[in-house]
């Protein structure tokens, strides 16, 4: 097995990263998590669940009545700071300069 290919099997995707990156700027709540990476609904409850599963994040009851649950990172999920800052900077050098050109080019 590769150990590239089973952490992306676990963090691989977008709304993972975004989820990962929004409990990282310390968002915990479903909502706020929603509204700020643009999430589908569904899609970003599979993903809270997938992500709690494999210990990543952490689901912790703030509200019992309604009953509401905010979301926090897990020691592995701390982890995954540096990469995700990685990942940023490397978007900042190499993906977004890009992507603004042609736009910059037209004006």
């Amino acid at each position: 097995m590769c150990s590239i290919a089973d952490a992306l099997d676990i963090v691989g995707e977008r709304w993972s990263l975004l989820v990962l990156r929004e409990l990282g700027f310390g968002v915990h709540r479903f909502k706020d998590i929603q509204v700020n990476t643009g999430a589908p609904r569904e899609t970003l409850a599979v993903r809270l669940r997938k992500l709690e599963e494999a210990g990543v994040i952490e689901r912790r009851r703030y509200c019992e009545r309604p009953p509401r649950d905010e979301y926090v990172l897990t020691e592995a999920g701390q982890a995954l700071a540096p990469v995700l800052l990685a990942l940023r900077q490397w978007g900042e050098r190499y993906v977004t300069p890009a992507l603004r050109q042609p736009a910059e080019a037209d004006a």
